[in-house]
């Protein structure tokens, strides 16, 4: 799939979000290595440690669904580039360790990363003890 067409599935569910506190909408979707599409938005409660990111929410939608590997992901909000936080970078790793990240805002223009560019010297399931 076309980066600009999965950039168009984030931003469909980022009207989507639940964000009443921050009012920082965000979408984001991402295709399995089978080419199936899952999207998520940001959920917030009161409580913001509950709170789901975007890109966790399409990730664990997919992995709940049976898919264990991620090729793209898109990251949209009303800002320029709204990139994946701290712990979403973490999933990141555990299921797309190797994908395309993409990254905008409403326009036209997005940036493309790979893990490595966010998440340099990440920690993985390969360093665990079996």
């Amino acid at each position: 799939m076309k980066a600009s067409h999965l950039i168009m599935k984030a931003r469909e569910a980022k009207e989507l979000s639940y964000s009443p506190y921050s009012n920082f909408a965000v979408g984001a979707a991402i295709e399995t290595e089978d080419g199936s599409v899952y999207t998520g938005c940001n959920v917030e409660i009161a409580s913001f440690a509950g709170t789901l990111c975007a890109e966790r929410n399409a990730v664990f939608k997919a992995v709940s669904e049976g898919h264990r590997k991620i090729e793209k992901i898109a990251v949209v909000s009303n800002v320029p580039h709204t990139y994946p936080c701290g712990i979403c970078r973490q999933v990141i790793r555990e299921f797309a360790k190797d994908a395309e990240i993409y990254v905008a805002g409403e326009g036209d223009e997005y940036s493309t990363y790979t893990l490595e560019d966010l998440l340099p010297h990440s920690f993985g399931p390969e360093f665990l003890n079996k």
